[in-house]
């Protein structure tokens, strides 16, 4: 693999290989990694973090030396090569297009034919003396361990669920403990993918609200601009809190279906709306319902960050939850208008 290693700051130099030289990269990151890792978080230019797959190295391995696999996300690469300081090995690089290891299993391009297809074109058995590549556990839903030893004649080893644990896991000779094949889910996880949760969701939220601000604006006395602000607060109310307090509280809320989860947010929050600002018995009803959608809405999407679910299990929710949530969507806006016209 040819790289302009003046153009990539993290590539340190090469290695010659019978396949041909290496690129060896660096395992301390730099200010330059921490602020593209903050921008995706805020999804921006979240669709283009990557970089180019293929074969690396770290430290100074030999033909002895482990091969871990990982997706072509940079904010995934960068948290491996991070794990890896001070361990002498080879990088395999899938190409994900961009998309992290977890998600990229569940969509197939961190799988068996790009693992295979990897191999062969880096000509791997060529570099290493083994055969036997570590995976992240995370991938293991897109993998058939048998078809890649099968087809390209190396062995898939399930490394532990966190790239932190990996010193640990070589130490012990590539056998990982219980913990290190849980998955947590902590606050801290679940507080990092709010920003791009509700940067996602932004402009349609901001869509709803100048509708809203329109219906609820005008009544009978003409346009109403305390009303338009009321419908404005509205969405960003719903928007804001179903981006965060459904992730940070996740555990703690009723019921398995996440939109279940949001419910009970809408209902608090709800309550809390009307006991101060009161009106109308339909506009009430009608904030109270579209606050729901909202909400249990924000609260549905999560799923895709979150590691609580299955992907059947996402699709069968949203298959039931989402005309539900539209209905309520649409029923609370009828009512909102009908309220201001009282």
């Amino acid at each position: 693999m040819t790289i302009d290693k003046k153009s990539i700051y993290w590539v340190t130099g090469d290695i010659e290989t019978p396949a041909g030289n290496v690129p060896t990269i660096a395992t301390r990151l730099v200010l330059r990694d921490r602020i593209g890792a903050f921008r995706v978080r805020f999804a921006i230019s979240r669709m283009s973090y990557s970089i180019e797959p293929g074969l690396y190295a770290i430290g100074k391995p030999t033909k002895e030396s482990p091969v871990f696999v990982t997706a072509n996300y940079k904010l995934s690469f960068d948290i491996l090569r991070e794990a890896l300081n001070g361990i002498d090995g080879w990088l395999l690089i899938l190409d994900t297009q961009g998309i992290n290891v977890w998600c990229a299993a569940g969509k197939g391009t961190f799988g068996t034919a790009e693992i295979v297809n990897r191999v062969q074109q880096t000509q791997l058995h060529q570099v290493v003396s083994h055969r036997k590549l570590i995976v992240p556990q995370l991938g293991a839903p897109g993998i058939s361990a048998v078809e890649v030893k099968k087809k390209c004649g190396f062995k898939i080893i399930y490394g532990p669920v966190r790239a932190e644990d990996l010193p640990a896991f070589i130490a012990q000779e590539f056998n990982a403990t219980p913990d290190m094949r849980k998955v947590h889910f902590t606050l801290r996880d679940r507080i990092a993918v709010i920003p791009v949760e509700l940067i996602i969701w932004f402009k349609q939220a901001l869509g709803l609200a100048v509708l809203v601000a329109l219906l609820r604006g005008f009544s009978r006395n003409g346009f109403q601009p305390g009303a338009a602000m009321r419908g404005v607060s509205l969405i960003f109310t719903g928007w804001l809190v179903g981006g965060t307090m459904v992730p940070i509280l996740l555990p703690q809320l009723p019921g398995r279906a996440f939109s279940i989860k949001g419910l009970w947010v809408a209902l608090a929050v709800w309550l809390v709306w009307i006991g101060c600002l009161g009106g109308s018995l339909a506009e009430r009803l009608g904030e109270g319902l579209l606050l729901t959608a909202i909400i249990s809405f924000m609260a549905l999407n999560f799923t895709g960050a979150s590691t609580y679910t299955s992907m059947s299990g996402v699709k069968k929710e949203m298959k039931i939850a989402m005309p539900l949530q539209l209905i309520a969507a649409v029923a609370g806006i009828i009512l909102i208008v009908i309220g201001g016209f009282k």
